[in-house]
């Protein structure tokens, strides 16, 4: 079951955010809001404004990348001086518009997502900030386009940045693949690894639906990982968490 599909059903569990500033797991929001209003958005892209207020008007604007990570994955991805990057869940937008920007002009975003209407109300943002044409989005499933990626031996080791930011029931099956698709010395970035601090919450922890059902399965990718002798990993709580993966071997 997809994320949304799970908040679809649920809709008097979950309120709409008046803004994307409350996805954040700092414990003080005033420390927060003083993050995003010292060094995140007077450094924010004017048209990834326009697309972070046009998503905050959503019903589900807590899917969205909020600010501060969004700022992470441009520097990491300059950093790194990738090309050609994946992003596995896209929502309106706003994590794809902060890769497209920081990627020369030639880079490009293969983006995949289930859903293409999402995808499409933050296309005019994407397109009026000119890096349109970097993006190669398709709508479905990722697991198949993946496996079929991966039958092509000129894919592996291709990616220098892979995104994931989907179905966490699916995250461990998202990493034996993209593990081959992404190069040695390439990163990996899998969202929500903290997702909303359940995973230290005990068993009998009131939480939401969806929170509640998709917490093992995140747990089950942050004890992969750890093992994981092909990856370097660096956890942070930025965001709802997010968990970055260097590939070694």
């Amino acid at each position: 079951m997809t994320l949304i599909k799970e908040l679809e059903q649920q809709p008097n569990q979950i309120a709409g955010h008046k803004e994307l500033a409350h996805k954040s797991l700092l414990q003080s929001d005033a420390l927060y809001q003083y993050i995003l209003e010292t060094s995140v958005y007077p450094r924010e892209h004017e048209s990834l404004k326009e697309l972070r207020e046009l998503t905050e008007k959503h019903p589900w604007n807590l899917m969205a990348t909020p600010p501060d990570e969004g700022q992470l994955l441009g520097m990491l991805l300059k950093l790194i001086n990738a090309k050609n990057t994946m992003e596995i869940g896209v929502f309106t937008g706003y994590s794809l518009l902060s890769t497209a920007l920081a990627l020369p002009s030639d880079g490009k975003i293969l983006a995949m997502d289930v859903n293409r209407e999402y995808y499409e109300l933050g296309l005019p943002v994407i397109q009026k900030a000119g890096v349109a044409h970097k993006i190669d989005f398709r709508e479905g499933p990722a697991l198949p386009l993946l496996d079929q990626l991966i039958k092509d031996e000129k894919n592996k080791g291709a990616f220098d940045f892979i995104y994931v930011d989907a179905d966490k029931d699916n995250y461990l099956n998202y990493h034996k693949r993209v593990i081959e698709l992404v190069k040695v010395g390439g990163l990996v970035g899998y969202d929500n690894t903290l997702w909303n601090g359940s995973v230290v919450a005990p068993p009998d922890a009131p939480l939401m639906d969806y929170v509640k059902y998709y917490r093992d399965f995140v747990m089950e990718l942050n004890k992969a990982l750890a093992l994981d002798s092909r990856v370097e990993i660096c956890q942070l709580p930025v965001g709802d968490g997010i968990t970055l993966c260097r590939r070694i071997i």
